[in-house]
């Protein structure tokens, strides 16, 4: 009578079990959040840790934060990074956002340098 309180069933009427119809609906429910939402972050996660154990001197990255630098020096738990001539930091190995492609540190160095020159008359 209802769609979701069951009708009244009669004492000498043996109960009827949920079958195979009765599972199928939450099954898919799990199967729907499993492939929209588990496993993506999962894959994500793993592309993460590889491309931090991928570091080394000289690759350009992209922090957290939005710092753009190169790699001086690799750590177990930090990494120094040189985000201007002679200038460096120190980040936690999980701040690393992005890897970026070779290049991409001296052209936005060299575009800065020619605001500041702008700037300056």
């Amino acid at each position: 009578m209802s769609f979701f309180i069951s009708d009244a069933i009669a004492a000498g009427e043996p109960a009827s079990q949920p079958g195979i119809e009765g599972m199928l609906f939450p099954l898919a429910i799990l199967a729907f959040f499993y492939f929209m939402f588990i496993r993506p972050q999962s894959k994500k996660s793993k592309e993460q840790k590889s491309m931090l154990e991928a570091l080394k001197k000289g690759t350009e990255v992209v922090t957290s934060g939005g710092i753009l630098g190169k790699v001086a020096e690799v750590d177990e738990n930090f990494i120094k990074l040189e985000i201007a001539e002679n200038n460096f930091i120190q980040v936690q190995r999980h701040a690393i956002a992005n890897m970026m492609p070779k290049g991409t540190y001296k052209a936005v160095g060299k575009k800065s340098a020619n605001l500041a020159k702008a700037k300056k008359f």
